[in-house]
């Protein structure tokens, strides 16, 4: 899903791979969220709401909506009583989890040796 005020060519077209990228992944939960159904796998709306504690119902249920558009989450719905939906990754969203692990470790290296912003940032 294409997010609006990204940096581009104007007409749709990326200029670099990190603009196409940042397309898929923008906003604060979409790293989360990629990392959540990562580490538990097929994973229901609520289990995943308790998995990322802050995010809203509304923004989950978009983020999801996107990230199934773009591909990398897979939205399966059960024909059950009572509904069942799970979200996982799709090949496509392993991979993009793959690209992201050397910024996590990038990211840990900077907790660990304090250089963090913090909320004064």
């Amino acid at each position: 899903m294409t997010t609006l005020n990204r940096p581009g060519a104007g007409d749709g077209r990326h200029i670099c791979g990190i603009d196409a990228a940042m397309e898929v992944i923008g906003g604060k939960w979409k790293v989360l969220i990629l990392w959540a159904l990562h580490e538990h796998p097929r994973r229901r709306f609520g289990e995943l709401r308790r998995l990322l504690p802050g995010v809203t119902e509304k923004v989950l249920a978009s983020h999801l909506r996107e990230m199934e558009s773009d591909g990398v989450v897979r939205r399966v719905s059960y024909d059950e009583v009572p509904p069942r939906v799970e979200y996982s990754l799709t090949e496509d969203g392993e991979r993009l989890n793959d690209a992201l692990r050397p910024l996590a470790a990038w990211g840990r290296g900077r907790v660990s040796a304090g250089q963090a912003p913090g909320p004064s940032s």
